[in-house]
């Protein structure tokens, strides 16, 4: 018992830290029009990759822990999560926490697709405090489609989505009132400092347990020399509308967006993945966003699982499957539907 008191203390240490202001293949489209001229400044990453500082410091770490379970995509589906979070053992077939110190990592992309979203997110909240005041947490990420919802880019939202946040209050704000009239009251909760998104700013969009390196899209080396913490910062502070979003932090090479990990990978992305995980002493990558249409796969001699088995019912009626992580050993939790 004393040993789950110090992990919450810390994890909460950790996180507020993480969170701080900062300082000054599939159908889905890439980043809106809007951001082309951001993505056409980037520079692509030049070659050799230089090797990220070794450094075990991001206060986006909590400690290791006896097991970790990891799910995928959930895209809106409040009965696919619960399914996945019965599985894990997590929750009983009541969505009651009886996980007791598990912890539970979500990469992301709760938002769209589905009908479920306001249901869900009420859910999660529910889960992520029981499962504190019994010892365990539940670890969730930002992924692209939270970020695309705090950008106003809502092409992958049902109607459902969309009348779901109807009674939002409004504000007046110049940025929900030039939206159609069906979009406004997702735009009052979901644009930067809106309620919906001053709670995703509370999330990061990389984190540790341990060993393991979660992020919803993957880690490169230059996010690593750009620095994880300042990522999650600079993302957070842009949800609850503190900031703007820096340029570097818009387009598909961002930890959201990238997909050098969820296809097919070759030796350069194994190499790069080799020195993301040396500079964060760490093992090994869990990622989602790319849906593995025969369930969770492994690359890279193991240090890297892709995690997006498409649990939603977007995605047809797949089996249910998540990620069991007990020390160095990796082990598939599959049910059928």
């Amino acid at each position: 018992m004393a040993r789950w008191l110090i992990f919450s203390v810390l994890f909460g240490a950790l996180q507020a830290g993480c969170h701080r202001t900062p300082n000054a293949t599939e159908d889905e489209a890439r980043p809106s029009v809007s951001n082309a001229s951001a993505l056409a400044s980037q520079p692509s990453e030049p070659q050799p990759v230089p090797d990220p500082p070794a450094t075990d410091a991001t206060e986006c770490r909590s400690p290791s822990t006896a097991r970790i379970v990891a799910i995928g995509d959930l895209h809106g589906d409040l009965k696919a999560a619960k399914r996945a979070f019965s599985l894990a053992g997590a929750t009983d077939d009541k969505g009651t926490w009886i996980g007791g110190p598990l912890v539970v990592v979500q990469t992301g992309d709760v938002l769209d697709r589905g009908d479920d979203e306001l249901e869900l997110l009420a859910f999660l909240d529910q889960q992520q405090t029981a499962a504190e005041k019994a010892g365990g947490h539940l670890i969730r990420l930002n992924g692209n489609h939270e970020v695309m919802n705090v950008q106003g880019d809502y092409r992958y939202v049902s109607q459902r989505g969309f009348a779901s946040f109807s009674s939002e209050s409004s504000t007046g704000r110049p940025d929900v009132v030039e939206r159609p009239v069906a979009e406004r009251g997702r735009a009052e909760a979901f644009l930067p400092g809106g309620r919906q998104a001053r709670k995703l700013g509370s999330l990061p969009v990389v984190w540790l347990v341990g060993e393991t390196l979660f992020a919803h899209g993957g880690v490169l080396p230059a996010h690593v020399r750009y620095g994880l913490d300042t990522m999650n910062q600079e993302i957070g502070a842009w949800m609850r509308g503190e900031a703007a979003l820096p340029k570097k932090l818009q387009g598909d090479h961002t930890p959201f967006w990238i997909r050098d990990y969820g296809e097919h990978t070759n030796e350069d992305t194994c190499t790069k993945l080799d020195k993301v995980l040396a500079s964060l002493k760490a093992k090994r990558l869990v990622v989602g966003h790319t849906p593995q249409r025969g369930g969770i796969t492994f690359d890279c001699n193991r240090r890297l699982a892709r995690i997006d088995v498409g649990l939603s019912a977007y995605y047809g009626n797949n089996p249910t499957e998540v990620l069991e992580i007990a020390g160095d050993t990796m082990r598939i939790l599959h049910r059928d539907r």
